[in-house]
């Protein structure tokens, strides 16, 4: 079976249960990794790394697609059509890199429809913090803000993993994701700028996401049983706790900007440890809503399902079109 991938036009994965290990196969991986050289479609790797990229991607990509679904529901209210038009071209970008990362996990040899079917039937996870509802329009701020700046941090590292197809989209990815960030953190400006009622209305937001955004991270690194391997495989560069710390980090100093505080009384910076420190987190309410039983997973999910079934004519009347264009072009070679 062969694959065509948006993002290498052409480019033919070999599915895994076609593999074979050639001599010489297993240290050619090892030394492409020593030499933090990227690891191609066509290479041969182990089964292990290859489920791995497939989960981590296929993840990724999902919760780009379930992301859109708590911006657009802001769009027909945003205050201006300045900020309504900024909003949907945002969430065009999120459907993009949806597009992108199921691109790239496709060249690992699974069926894109496959990775739809797992999410649509809520065998497959996506990110925790989208399992979260926006009461108010500060929300579209503090989303931008934290998490978009949360999900730079941990993917700006990534535009240097080691699997080539899934580096190169991050690259795209995350100069979108910048863009995102400071729109975010502008709207918190302006309302943190403005009246009382707006100015306590970007704060409620602030109390609200800072934590699940903190645990978008994952878990701490004792507690998360995928990491280290990843990071021996240089897919991650850091561990969940040093990327929790460095988000710290940045956000401890720009909310300073905004006139406006975290709600953490207990950040520090470790002068031992050279790093940032926070409070307590929840990781209970983190297992739950990872668990499907968080404020809108059952929403998220059941949208996603319509959706995807309102999409239907549009999959059948793509695939007849291309089922007529290859016989126009069989006929035109005979």
């Amino acid at each position: 079976m062969s694959l065509h991938t948006d993002a290498s036009p052409g480019l033919q994965a070999v599915p895994a249960e076609a593999e074979s290990v050639p001599d010489g196969a297993q240290a050619h991986f090892e030394q492409l990794l020593a030499e933090d050289s990227r690891i191609e479609p066509r290479d041969w790797m182990p089964e292990a790394y290859r489920k791995t990229l497939v989960r981590q991607i296929s993840q990724h990509a999902h919760s780009e697609i379930i992301g859109m679904q708590p911006e657009a529901n802001w769009i027909t209210r945003a205050p201006s059509l300045k900020r309504k038009s900024i909003l949907m071209a945002k969430v065009q970008d999120e459907a993009g890199h949806g597009l992108y990362l199921y691109s790239a996990a496709e060249t690992l040899g699974t069926p894109r429809e496959k990775m739809t079917e797992d999410l649509i039937a809520g065998k497959a996870r996506y990110s925790s913090i989208f399992n979260y509802p926006t009461l108010s329009w500060a929300d579209m701020g503090a989303i931008g803000w934290l998490v978009d700046g949360a999900a730079i941090c941990n993917q700006v590292p990534l535009c240097r993993a080691s699997y080539g197809p899934y580096g190169r989209a991050m690259v795209r990815v995350c100069k979108e994701e910048s863009f995102h960030q400071r729109q975010g953190f502008e709207i918190l400006l302006e309302l943190a700028n403005g009246t009382g009622a707006q100015r306590g209305m970007a704060q409620d937001a602030i109390n609200r996401w800072y934590a699940p955004s903190l645990m978008m991270f994952g878990p701490p690194d004792d507690d998360s049983p995928n990491s280290k391997q990843s990071m021996a495989w240089n897919i991650k560069r850091f561990s969940n706790d040093e990327l929790r710390s460095r988000f710290v980090g940045m956000i401890v100093e720009q909310v300073k900007v905004l006139g406006l505080t975290l709600p953490d009384d207990s950040i520090r910076f470790n002068e031992d440890k050279q790093q940032w420190e926070h409070g307590p987190l929840d990781w209970n309410e983190f297992k739950e809503v990872l668990a499907g039983r968080g404020p809108c997973n059952a929403q998220r999910l059941a949208r996603r399902r319509e959706a995807h079934e309102d999409g239907a004519w549009v999959r059948e009347a793509a695939a007849a079109y291309a089922a007529k264009q290859a016989a126009a072009q069989k006929t035109e070679v005979a």
